[in-house]
């Protein structure tokens, strides 16, 4: 048994109003340490992703709408692959009940707005790569959200690098926007989904 470790499923109470619902979505609880390295991950991340991208030269390309997708759908998917593998994030969205689990694969199928944008604006009207990335998603949601509770987070793994592969060679994007899938599968199959214990440093009595 290790002593170092204690896990705790407690969920504090949440204010009423707008502020509850934002950090009931968020993640209740969410320790000082956490923000600091949220905030410092996406601003890092955020920042090498701008870089990349201005300096692929394709930026200089887009439309108005096309940045404001890119820019919206890397700042959502840098900061939900941090925000969702927090302690916090991870006691809120596997509490225990049915309700939880409709919470969590709904969370997944509204990011089919993601796909719709980044195909039908980015991609300009790329059908295809939307309606095929759809089902991975959809599908790789269902695969492990009903697997044995012990085996999701491998099955999560398998789905997250079947999803990139697909991507990678049958689905392709520009250079430019080759961050996308590897980012959204994580967000959603491996950090979402994944129901792991919310790990603290030990304390003495």
């Amino acid at each position: 048994m290790r002593t170092d470790l204690r896990i705790s499923w407690d969920i504090p109470a949440t204010p009423p109003g707008l502020a509850g619902r934002l950090e009931r979505f968020m993640g209740p609880g969410k320790s000082r340490s956490e923000t600091v390295v949220e905030t410092v991950g996406l601003l890092g991340c955020a920042a090498l992703l701008a870089a990349g991208v201005w300096n692929s030269g394709a930026a200089r390309d887009w439309s108005t709408a096309q940045l404001v997708v890119v820019a919206l759908a890397g700042l959502d998917l840098i900061g939900g692959v941090l925000t969702n593998a927090t302690n916090a994030a991870k006691r809120w969205y596997h509490r225990a009940g049915p309700a939880a689990r409709r919470a969590r694969l709904l969370f997944v199928s509204a990011h089919l707005v993601h796909l719709a944008a980044m195909g039908l604006i980015v991609l300009s009207g790329d059908l295809t790569w939307t309606m095929a990335n759809a089902p991975l998603l959809l599908g790789g949601a269902v695969t492990v959200e009903f697997a044995p509770v012990h085996l999701r987070r491998p099955v999560a793994m398998a789905v997250l690098m079947a999803a990139v592969l697909v991507n990678l060679f049958w689905l392709p994007a520009p250079a430019a926007l080759a961050w996308f899938a590897p980012l959204f599968f994580l967000k959603l199959i491996v950090c979402h989904l994944v129901p792991e214990a919310p790990l603290e440093a030990g304390r003495d009595d």
